[in-house]
This record gives C-alpha cells, sequence and structure tokens, in this order.
C-alpha cells in the first residue's frame, strides 16, 4: 500500500527534471528478476513493489517481474491471466510442454505488473544436472545441504531456460537483484544470449555476516583477506555466486555511496550506476492531513499505554513521547545495542534535570515467542471496566446541564466502579516485553535491559517495551498496523552500523515523523548530500563512521535529550519540515536513476542499435535544501541566557515562522537540473578515510 503523504503549498513539486532520450520501449521487453517477487523475505521486497507503478507507467506492458512460485502468496497476491505478448506464451509453453510449472499473471499491487512465476519444486529433479551445467561455467560448487542455494540455482536455470527461448526481437533487459536470482545472469552470459543484463546487490553478503560478527568493518575495509572469510563463516559458495554475477553483469549498480564503497573492497568491482531506493507515495489534498493522522493514532497508542502501566500511570500522557525502533532482529546490525545505551543515559539525564517528560520506546523485533504475556494482556482487560463511566459523563456533559451528583452514580454503579479501582492495584512492575520470550535467558536486547536496569520502575523517565512481533490491526494487544503505529510516534530511531540503504527512517520521513540514522546507512548518507542541515528537517544523522563508539553514543544521547526539550510547537514545525521532504524519496524522481541503468547496458549490449553518450550516471546532487531560518527546531540552538524565560519570548519565537514561506524558500534554493558531467574519479576511492 502506498505511503500517504500531503500535497499543499508547502510541497516542493519544483524538483528538476533528468533529461534522457526516451528508450523505444515498444521494442523492448524488461524482466524484473528477483527471489522476493510476491515473496516477502526482507527490504529488497518492498523496493519491487514500490518501484512496479513508475516502471510500469514507463513500460507498459513490456515490463514483467520473474520470481518463484508459493501457492500461498500467489493465492492472496496475484490474478491468473493469459500472457499477452506472443514471444512470452511461446516460452512459457515451451517450458510447459517439458514438464515445468510457470504461472503467469497480474501482481495485486499498484500498478498490478505483470509477474511470471516458476515452481521450484516441479523443476527439483533437474538440480543434479543444473549444478554440473553450474559448475562447468563457473566452478562454483554447490554444497547438497544448502538449501537457499539450491534452490537459487533450479531458479536461475529457469530463468536462462526461458530467455533462451526468445528470438532476436525483441530486445530484451533482464536486471537481477541479489545473489539467489544470479545464477540465471551468469548462465545467460556464459550461453552468449543476446540479452541486456543489469545486477543489483543491496547489500554484500559478506559485509552483512562481518558486520553481525562485531568487526571494525569500515575502518579494515582494505585489510580483509575476502576468500579467508567468506570460507570461515561456510558462505565461499555463495559469496563467488555473487560475486561472480558481479562481474558478468553488463551494468552493476547498488543502492547507496556506501555500499559502493564496500562493494569495491568486498566485489572488486564499482558500481556503474547508483540507485537510491524510494517510496511509491500518495498525496493528500490538505497539508494538515497528516498531522491530524498523528494526533489520531497517538490516541490510540496511549489508550495501549494506559492499560500497560496500570497501577504505575503516575506520569502525564500529555508530556510522554514515544519513540521506536523497528526491523530485522539484528542486534548489533540495527544499533539496538547502541540506542539501549543511549537509553541509560537519556534516563539519567532526564533524572537528573528532575523533568517531567517520560519516554516510552517500543522495540519493534521479531523474535521467538509462545504467547502474549499474561500480565500484558491483564493490562489491557483491567482499563475497560471504566470505559462506560467516561462515556456516561461524557454524554452528561453534552447535553449542557450540571449533572445531578446522586443520579450520576447509584450504588452498584460504585460498587463496579470500586472494584475497578482495586482490580489497578499492581504489586510487580510492568513488564518489559508483551510476549513470552521462548529464550528470555540468551536474548541480548533483554539482556542488556538487565544491564543497565531499565525495567519500568516509577522513578525511570524512560520506559522500555519490547514488542517481538510485527504489528498487526487484529492484534488484542496493539491493534495498530505498522504505517498507523509509526505515524503516532514521535520519533523512529534507527542507529545502525550496516543498513545499506534503510527504509525505516525512509518510511518515517514520508510520514512526517522525524527519525535518527547513521553515516553508515544509505538514506543517512543521502540526506547529508541533499540537505544542508539535516537534524533542522527531522532528520537526526549520527556519526557512526569517524567516531569512537562512546562518542557515538554520546551524540546519539545528545539528539535524544535535545528532542525531549522541544516543546509541542516546535515538534509540529519540525514535522512539517520533516514532511517537505517526501518528494526526495518518490520512485517518480529516484527512478531516473533506474532508467540510466536500463540504457547503459542496452548501449553496451547491442552498441549498433542504442547509443549513448560517454558520461558518468546522474550524481544524487541534484538540489540541496538550505537551513531554515525560522524558527530553530531544537532548544539547543536557541538557548537563553536565564534558565527560565518568558512566555512571551517564545511567542516571539513562534511568530517567527511561517510554513508557505519556508516552504517558498526551500523551493526557490533548489539546484539546477542533474548534471551529467564526468564523476570525480578519486571520489569512490578515498581509501584512508577509514583508517582514520
Amino acid at each position: 500500500m502506498p505511503l500517504a503523504r500531503s500535497l499543499s503549498m508547502t510541497s516542493l513539486n519544483g524538483l528538476p527534471q533528468w533529461e534522457d532520450e526516451d528508450l523505444p520501449v515498444e521494442d523492448l521487453l524488461l524482466f524484473e528478476v528477483s527471489w522476493e517477487v510476491t515473496n516477502k523475505v526482507g527490504g529488497i521486497y518492498t523496493v519491487i513493489q514500490t518501484k512496479a507503478k513508475t516502471t510500469a507507467d514507463e513500460w507498459g506492458e513490456n515490463y514483467f517481474l520473474v520470481g518463484p512460485y508459493f501457492e500461498q502468496n500467489v493465492k492472496t497476491q496475484v490474478e491468473a491471466c493469459e500472457p499477452a505478448n506472443p514471444a512470452v506464451k511461446k516460452a512459457m509453453d515451451t517450458m510447459k510442454s517439458q514438464g515445468c510449472q510457470v504461472f503467469f499473471g497480474r501482481w495485486l499491487i499498484e500498478g498490478s505488473p505483470y509477474v511470471l512465476l516458476f515452481d521450484i519444486g516441479s523443476a527439483a529433479w533437474n538440480l543434479d544436472r543444473w549444478k554440473g551445467e553450474f559448475w562447468d561455467v563457473s566452478n562454483i560448487g554447490i554444497p547438497f545441504h544448502d538449501r537457499e542455494a539450491n534452490d537459487a540455482v533450479i531458479f536461475g536455470s529457469l530463468t536462462a531456460w526461458f530467455l533462451k527461448e526468445f528470438d532476436d526481437k525483441p530486445n530484451i533487459i533482464a536486471h537481477f537483484h541479489e545473489w539467489q536470482a544470479g545464477v540465471g545472469l551468469i548462465l545467460s552470459r556464459s550461453r552468449k544470449l543476446p540479452v541486456a543484463t543489469i545486477f543489483t546487490t543491496h547489500a554484500t553478503l559478506l559485509g552483512r555476516y562481518l558486520c553481525a560478527a562485531s568487526i571494525d568493518f569500515y575502518n579494515n575495509l582494505d585489510q580483509f583477506d575476502i576468500d579467508k572469510e567468506a570460507g570461515e563463516r561456510q558462505i565461499y559458495h555463495r559469496y563467488c555466486m555473487e560475486r561472480a554475477s558481479v562481474h558478468c553483469a553488463h551494468v552493476f549498480t547498488t543502492v547507496s555511496q556506501i555500499t559502493a564503497v564496500e562493494a569495491e573492497h568486498m566485489l572488486k568491482r564499482n558500481p556503474d550506476v547508483v540507485t537510491p531506493n524510494g517510496l511509491n507515495i500518495k498525496k493528500f489534498s490538505a497539508m494538515h492531513e497528516f498531522q491530524n493522522l498523528h494526533s489520531m493514532y497517538k490516541a490510540r497508542i496511549q489508550e495501549f499505554i494506559r492499560g500497560h502501566f496500570y497501577g504505575h500511570l503516575d506520569f502525564s500522557l500529555e508530556k510522554t513521547l514515544f519513540f521506536f525502533i523497528a526491523g530485522r532482529y539484528e542486534f548489533s546490525n540495527k544499533g539496538a545495542d547502541m540506542f539501549l545505551e543511549a537509553l541509560s543515559r537519556l534516563n539519567f539525564l532526564l533524572r537528573v534535570h528532575k523533568t517531567d517528560v517520560t519516554v516510552v520506546v517500543f522495540f519493534i523485533m521479531p523474535a521467538k515467542t509462545n504467547n502474549f504475556n499474561v500480565e500484558t494482556l491483564k493490562g489491557q482487560a483491567v482499563r475497560k471496566p471504566c470505559l462506560p463511566f467516561l462515556h456516561f459523563l461524557y454524554t452528561t456533559d453534552n447535553k449542557g446541564e450540571i449533572p445531578d451528583l446522586n443520579k450520576i452514580l447509584d450504588r452498584d454503579d460504585i460498587t463496579i466502579m470500586k472494584r475497578a479501582i482495586f482490580s489497578t492495584q499492581r504489586h510487580c512492575l510492568p513488564p518489559v516485553t508483551t510476549h513470552n520470550m521462548i529464550d528470555d535467558g540468551n536474548d541480548p536486547i533483554l539482556n542488556t535491559i538487565r544491564r543497565i536496569g531499565l525495567f519500568n520502575n516509577r522513578t525511570d523517565r524512560v520506559k522500555v517495551i519490547v514488542h517481538p512481533e510485527f504489528l498487526s490491526s487484529t492484534s488484542p494487544l496493539l491493534p495498530l498496523d505498522y504505517e498507523e503505529f509509526v505515524r503516532g510516534c514521535h520519533l523512529g530511531v534507527f542507529p545502525s552500523y550496516y543498513e545499506p540503504w534503510g527504509y525505516t527512517p525512509a518510511e518515517c520521513t514520508v510520514m512526517g515523523i522525524p527519525s535518527v540514522t547513521t553515516n553508515l546507512s544509505g538514506f543517512g548518507c543521502f540526506m547529508q548530500e541533499h540537505v544542508a542541515d539535516p537534524a533542522a528537517y527531522g532528520i537526526y544523522i549520527v556519526d557512526r563512521r569517524f567516531r569512537s563508539p562512546d562518542e557515538s553514543c554520546n551524540q546519539l544521547t545528545q539528539f535524544l535529550y535535545r528532542f525531549c526539550q522541544q516543546s509541542r510547537r516546535q515538534r509540529i514545525i519540525q514535522r512539517n519540515r520533516t514532511e517537505r521532504l517526501s518528494d526526495l524519496l518518490d520512485w517518480r524522481y529516484l527512478g531516473r536513476y533506474y532508467m540510466h541503468a536500463r540504457h547503459l547496458a542496452l548501449s553496451r549490449t547491442f552498441p549498433d542499435k542504442f547509443e549513448m553518450e560517454p558520461c558518468a550516471p546522474p550524481k544524487t546532487e541534484g538540489f540541496r535544501y538550505p537551513r531554515p531560518s525560522s524558527v530553530p527546531p531544537s532548544p539547543s540552538a536557541s538557548q537563553h541566557s536565564s534558565p527560565h524565560h518568558s512566555e512571551g519570548e517564545e511567542e516571539d519565537e513562534d511568530e517567527r515562522y511561517d510554513e508557505d514561506e519556508e516552504a517558498e524558500r526551500d523551493r526557490q534554493n533548489i539546484k539546477s537540473p542533474f548534471s551529467l558531467g564526468a564523476l570525480p574519479q578519486g571520489k569512490n576511492k578515498q581509501h584512508g578515510e577509514y583508517r582514520n
């Protein structure tokens, strides 16, 4: 589902248009191959799903997604139909006649692209033969016990077989994502098929493994013995599949500059094009709509908090901020270790300064559980008996009459109310986790919480709630979808150490929610290129590249503490600014990089038919947002000489802010359209910076 944002006088719709010659798509076929087509495994699913509409608008009926067939996914996501293209139908019929199950239909997402799905199980009897053929062309052996790699060989062999069934016309572009689809690319090139190939790595295999092992990865990029490291982790065959795919492709792309540097060292090839990830953005007609959604879903989260902290709700919900971290449960890679340490320091600062602000932090990271926590379910149950009394008082007030106190409650009502009040008495602390964890003694998040002592005590100004499941609107605890939950929070915190792109902070930005990211994530680097002062626009970037872990943790703590110091007015202003960055992340803008990659692949594969001026790929520096000159987004930039300033001073600060005027100034500061001039060759080769 597309994420929604507002469109008003404040939206930056003057983005520079990238001028490139249109490809004759009517004479071309584009196949995009990935293991995550209709099959959600990770972030690549989001990339393909959100990009589909923009690509389908450009290519129409000549755009096809290729993936594996899983019955449970197809039943709910795909509408079966017959291919209209005769060449595609002929290739499918040939494969079906030889015993392969091939399914065709439309993926029921925005853009409704065609999907072509291969049944891996029906072709598994060819596995040994295809593994032998793959060995003959690449000298890469696949162990029998690696189910995922074996499935990749079957999937790649079917893909190459399908592409082989086409004649010289029409010309074909095949775009492969990640190593699971790479076998098809390797076989296509070894058989010299007339196909323009593109390979995109969203994260290198070895990079993810090394970072998960708490190795100082970025400071030692040029020091690793790649073959040795891959062999020790028993992924050498997968690494070879990935590296061979990279070097066989006509065009190699990756999703960010930080991953481009990583790929240069891990895979030994510089990317030809950097293709940042975007989102398919739906626009509201009113600018203030996303602020209304924030208020509405914040109230829903507050209802959950009332139940979860029953008996200990001695803090004001109106002065409570909701922070969250979400994503795969990769404790170090996702920065959960640093976040917890920063929360401990933030708790100390808030207690020392005797602030009345309370921070409730959610960890939305799926882990193995066996059921809901009984104490958590009880919390949601004990608050419900009080709701009828609140509803009665509300309807009485609406009559415009002062109620008779003797008629408001009879003896039975008073008895029920007393029972409800007595039931809220609690003799234990509010639970840290909403579920029963299967192995909580070895859980890294829970062990860290035990070490730093964040047990939701009354004196703690930072409360922690671990929700080890993805959010769902059907949950009996927190009945919100992920998008609704994000809209109701105040800040998303994602201090990742290894994050090739980072969809979670991007989704926050589109919804007008400030977020914390790092300069080791693709999203953080992208924002640093485009925004002069990211913090003013609600994008806080922690330096994890050139600072020690302790210094980075202190910086994160300061970001969180300063955010807690903001007034409600300042948070509203900052959300307006954050939401204005949405245009940067729209596929209608970022799709140009994929267009460039496809044109480049055609010119290299069919130089006699497609010509392209020798130039560098479009740079991600089309324009740059200046620092806003109005009300500072954080008290850090507007410290008063006295500890207690007057309310009049705060009002004067607010009067300096004009949303429409500031948005117009942003529009006027957009730089000229992209220059396709030569990119400085030394840009990606500053290895010395990693040794700082």
